[in-house]
């Protein structure tokens, strides 16, 4: 009898060991309610890939267990909040966790301001913002307009009813006002812009794709060795503006942010890193607000002729300066609204170094915590009917009956909002002012338009629209 006691307690042991050693769940330090894992090494990762993205997965996992959350991704247990309250309480909170943008290094590198928490990254954020002050901005709008006039010179060019990829031209906008803007006026042809957008498209699919599958391929891999290709090919444009920038720099009188990244350092490898990251951050976002709010305007007729309404109203006949800009109340609803309806932005993160608490629970350092900002802006308790596109929930009125930082479409904590979200909505009113004032916008029928939520949401497919001259 004795003997059997022994070995029943030897097994109970052994069987507690295994379990805990299998499913780190089970040994969890902190109480958030959440997920076990799927499996010990892949933790849920299969179930954010039967998702579809992380961003649905957060959906599914706070509709399941609250504004507090918690996953496993891999070994890593990950929270997830989605209220205001307990983003207030990580307002003050500068660094990111680097294990949940480590995908993306093969991109940006380990030199990127991505990357770069603690004092190196305040110093280098404190820097680089004052390419986007409010006097800095102010100095762009003629660049700015002038992109967007040769824009619609060439949408004037098209025969009518000819179908139009909104993605690329779109991305065009965006990626030509980053370069005349922060980047130096560098010299890049339309087969150039083209090819720069064909590679960044290959690479950036590939990071989205290694957020659901951890199987990395191997360098020698078909996919690998596309993969290094548009790596090399994208190094190599990115050192074409550094080196036009160093040679044509000392000719202008200003001073741009690549003129202060250049200066930060004189590491080569982050000057190369933080630029692609500005260029990338600059035209990425820009390209898909664009063309979901295009989108959402030629499926939303009277919200188009409102808004056009309003331009003809406050502009006239001039361009946007720094003395109509924000007058243009209705247009920025509608650039607001497409943000949250869109979900541009999904999440963001942060973490800390010393266990700290949240939401009543123990959060152990080290720990990420996710930003679940896509969750906030599709939730019902503070957008009635959230897949309806309303730019009037963006009015004075309904602004004042929302707790602050519900919307958070560029992020809020530790004074690491993206330093680009004036740029963003600058250089998307004078698009759409521009190219609303000439055409209106149809989608070619037939299409059906779907989402693909990654760090930057985009439609799966091109969506396809014709112009006709407005009268």
């Amino acid at each position: 009898m004795l003997d059997f006691a022994i070995f029943a307690v030897t097994f109970l042991v052994a069987l507690v060991a295994a379990i805990i050693y299998l499913y780190p769940s089970s040994s969890k330090r902190t109480t958030v309610p959440g997920l076990d894992p799927t499996t010990k090494e892949d933790g849920n990762l299969s179930d954010i890939e039967r998702a579809g993205s992380l961003h649905e997965f957060l959906l599914d996992l706070h509709k399941q267990f609250g504004d507090i959350t918690s996953f496993w991704m891999g070994r890593e247990l990950v929270i997830s909040i989605a209220s205001p309250e307990l983003f207030k309480q990580q307002q003050t909170i500068f660094d990111r966790p680097p294990s949940l943008f480590k995908l993306f290094e093969p991109l940006i590198t380990s030199r990127s301001i991505q990357y770069a928490n603690g004092s190196e990254g305040r110093s280098r954020r404190q820097d680089y913002d004052k390419s986007f002050s409010h006097d800095e901005l102010n100095t762009f709008y003629d660049d700015m307009n002038k992109v967007a006039n040769d824009l619609t010179k060439t949408l004037e060019s098209k025969v009518k009813d000819e179908h139009l990829s909104l993605n690329q031209y779109m991305f065009a906008f965006a990626f030509k006002s980053v370069m005349t803007s922060l980047m130096g006026k560098v010299l890049m042809d339309e087969k150039e812009i083209l090819d720069f957008k064909s590679n960044y498209d290959h690479a950036w699919s590939e990071m989205e794709q290694r957020l659901v599958d951890p199987n990395i391929p191997d360098d020698d891999s078909q996919r690998g060795k596309a993969f290094n290709r548009v790596l090399k090919n994208l190094k190599e444009s990115v050192n074409k503006i550094i080196r036009y920038r160093k040679k044509h720099g000392s000719k202008s009188e200003d001073y741009l942010l690549i003129d202060r990244i250049k200066d930060h350092t004189g590491n080569d490898d982050t000057v190369y890193a933080d630029i692609l990251t500005y260029i990338v951050g600059g035209f990425h976002t820009t390209g898909n607000l664009l063309t979901w709010a295009f989108y959402f305007l030629a499926s939303h007729k009277e919200i188009e002729k409102k808004l056009v309404k309003e331009i003809k109203q406050v502009l006239g006949d001039d361009d946007v300066d720094q003395g109509n800009y924000t007058k243009l109340k209705y247009t920025r609803q509608v650039l607001d609204e497409t943000l949250r309806c869109a979900v541009v932005a999904p999440w963001a993160a942060r973490f800390q170094d010393f266990d700290s608490e949240l939401g009543g629970h123990k959060i152990p350092k080290n720990t990420p915590v996710i930003h679940a900002l896509g969750v906030m802006l599709q939730d019902e308790k503070y957008w009635p009917l959230p897949n309806k596109f309303d730019p009037d929930r963006f009015n004075e009125e309904n602004i004042k009956n929302r707790p602050n930082l519900v919307f958070s479409p560029f992020g809020f904590a530790g004074k690491r909002v993206c330093p680009g979200n004036k740029f963003a909505y600058m250089e998307a009113t004078i698009c759409l002012v521009s190219l609303l004032r000439k055409f209106e916008f149809m989608l070619v029928d037939g299409q059906v338009v779907q989402p693909k939520y990654g760090l930057v949401s985009h439609p799966e497919d091109d969506i396809w629209v014709t112009l006709s001259k407005r009268k």
